[in-house]
Order: structure tokens, then C-alpha cells, then sequence
């Protein structure tokens, strides 16, 4: 078995109005097991980057420890990448977000390292909005260390142990929408078609992104009564609404009749096209899309798609009022002004 991947690309293959190909956007073959969701999420990151034509080098990848936080290795293997320790990935965010806030911050993480010991990482990230994608890969389970059932797993869901799980499960679309975020999705890694405009959407948002991906474990949250598995997701899947990502500057077409498809203009220019939105739906309606996630649980169902989106947020550096230039490009005699300005900073907090 060889971990190398092949040099040869199609000598006529798509590129982008970069001039690039998808090429440009991998990473390092994937060692994850045969069939893991989490490499159908990095294919949908890759996609997703590589159409929405941003350089490789403009992106910074962050990860925390777990099977998803070994992801960024194999997408965008051209990008500013951290692997920081267990749970502590939102922090190593925010200091380079407000050190160089021209990178665009991409955020992989697990329903270990975020839902349990990087549960007050995430609560902040989304506290002071971020101006970050989080993508939590969601299998239910702690796939490193044999399977056991994480914090996201459903009550009465059984693992490959045989284990009947006992406790409520924490939600993480649902707390991130209590919590403020200001862009929440959910989506499948088998869903493809969802996935990608919604990792696109969100990549342009100007704001914390959060998107929860269930994402079967092949190898230990696969088996019959998991309710993270293929075919339990596939049997309870539903679809708020079918979505695609168009960027203003591209020609729009539609067949679809008057009614049927619903617009948000989008902070950048770019908007979300919703096609056959659902009645009783609003995305920009915190408390409708609370209600439809509670409800959808009830009724044992995953519901994915876009559930909130609120473009007016400030995010943490409209928040502190800090200068355009990045401050890493600040020179020294601009961020040390020296003793004066410093004792007149002082005298105005007495």
C-alpha cells in the first residue's frame, strides 16, 4: 500500500478563474479508514474552494486532536495550517484572526474536541463572532479511542459495543443558534449537492459560520441502532430547503416560478439562492429555526440545510474597533507610541 498520491493530472482538467485546478487544492492521502465520512467533508472543501477561485494561501486550516482534526492534512495542502492541541483549536483561531485578519480562518473540529473538553472554546468563539468557518465533523462517537459515545450521541442509540446510550444529547446546531451565531447549517457528508454551497456560503460569510456535518464512523458508529449512522440518516434525513451559492458576479438563471425560491443578499455582494422553501420557514428567524430543530428531534428526524443566517453582526474586530491594517503588518513605533501616549492612555481609566 502506498500513502503517495499520484503525480499525473488530466492535462485538460477544470480550472478555475485562477487558472488553477483542483490539483492546487489537496492535500496528503488520506489514512482515515476506508468510507469515513470526514474524507467526503474534505472533498466538499476542497470543491468548495476551488470553485469560489480563492488562493490556496489566502486560507488558514486549524484543528484540535480527534480523527476530523486530522482532515486538514488532507485538503489544501498549499495553506497556512495549526494543529493545536485537544479541544483548544477556537483559541489558536482568534489570536491569529486579530493578528492577520486578511487570512480567511477555517476551522475543523469533532463532537469531542468541541462538544466536550472544547466546550467553552466553542461557546467564545461564537460569543465574540469570529470571523471563521467551524466545521464540527459529527459521528457520535470517539472514534480514536475505540468508539465510545461522545457528548452528541442520542439518547438510545446503541453502539458497536451493544452499549444502550443513557444521557440527552447536546445539539450543536442548536447550541450554536442559542449562543448567538450569526450563520448555523447542518448538513450530511454523504450530501454532496448540500454540502458544498453550503461550505461556500459559508466561507463568504462576513461572521462566525458554523456548520454541523454528521458524518458516519465507518468503523464504530456504522452499526445498526446508531442514530449517526449511514442508513439511519439516510431513513430520517430532512431537507429545509434545496440551496445553491451564487457569487453576484456570475450570470444568474432560473426556471423557477414566481414564489418558489426565496434571496439573501449576503454582507459581500454574494447571495443564498433557496429554492422551494418550505412554508413554514424563515432562515433570518432565530426562534423559528430553534423550534424546527427541537421539533425535528422529536419527531426523530435530521434536519439539514441552511437553519440561520443574519447578515448585520459586527464581527470581533468591528467589535474592538481595531485599524484596517492587519496588526501583524503594523509597524513597531505604531503599536508601542511610546511612554506620553501611554500615561495619557492611563490617567483617562483613573
Amino acid at each position: 500500500m502506498t500513502y503517495v498520491k499520484p503525480a499525473f493530472r488530466h492535462p485538460e482538467a477544470a480550472k478555475n478563474k485562477l487558472g488553477y485546478t483542483r490539483k492546487e487544492y489537496e492535500g496528503a492521502l488520506s489514512t482515515l479508514c476506508a468510507g469515513c465520512g470526514h474524507d467526503s467533508i474534505s472533498a466538499a472543501i476542497v470543491q468548495g474552494i476551488f470553485e469560489l477561485s480563492i488562493p490556496p494561501h489566502r486560507v488558514a486550516k486549524l484543528s484540535g486532536i480527534g480523527c476530523s482534526s486530522k482532515t486538514p492534512t488532507y485538503f489544501l495542502g498549499n495553506s497556512h495550517g495549526f494543529n493545536s492541541v485537544h479541544g483548544r483549536m477556537p483559541s489558536v483561531a482568534t489570536g491569529a484572526y486579530l493578528a492577520n485578519k486578511d487570512l480567511i480562518y477555517l476551522g475543523v473540529s469533532g463532537d469531542g474536541d468541541s462538544a466536550s473538553i472544547g466546550m467553552g472554546q466553542f461557546v467564545h468563539a461564537i460569543r465574540r463572532n469570529l470571523n471563521m468557518v467551524y466545521i464540527v465533523m459529527n459521528n457520535g462517537c470517539y472514534g480514536l479511542t475505540k468508539g465510545q459515545d461522545s457528548a452528541t450521541a442520542d439518547p438510545g442509540s446503541i453502539n458497536k459495543s451493544g452499549h444502550t446510550n443513557l444521557f440527552e444529547t447536546i445539539d450543536m446546531a442548536g447550541m450554536a443558534l442559542e449562543l448567538g451565531a450569526s450563520f448555523v447549517a447542518r448538513s450530511f457528508s454523504g450530501d454532496k449537492e448540500q454540502l458544498i454551497p453550503l461550505i461556500k456560503a459559508a466561507v463568504s460569510f462576513p461572521g462566525f459560520a458554523f456548520i454541523d456535518v454528521i458524518s458516519p464512523c465507518v468503523t464504530f458508529n456504522n452499526n445498526k441502532g446508531s442514530t449517526k449512522s449511514y442508513d439511519y440518516v439516510r431513513d430520517h434525513l430532512e431537507t429545509v430547503a434545496e440551496l445553491d451559492f451564487v457569487p453576484l458576479a456570475e450570470e444568474i438563471t432560473s426556471d423557477i416560478a414566481s414564489g418558489e425560491s426565496g434571496r439573501i443578499t449576503m454582507h459581500d455582494g454574494t447571495y443564498l439562492q433557496i429554492n422551494k422553501l418550505a412554508l413554514d420557514w424563515d432562515p433570518t428567524d432565530r426562534i423559528s429555526s430553534l423550534t424546527k430543530i427541537h421539533r425535528s428531534r422529536m419527531n426523530q428526524e435530521v434536519v439539514t440545510g441552511l437553519l440561520y443566517y443574519e447578515a448585520e453582526r459586527k464581527n470581533l474586530h468591528d467589535i474592538l474597533n481595531t485599524v484596517d491594517t492587519p496588526l501583524n503588518a503594523l509597524e513597531y513605533y505604531e503599536l508601542c507610541p511610546g511612554n506620553s501616549v501611554l500615561q495619557t492612555i492611563n490617567a483617562e481609566l483613573r
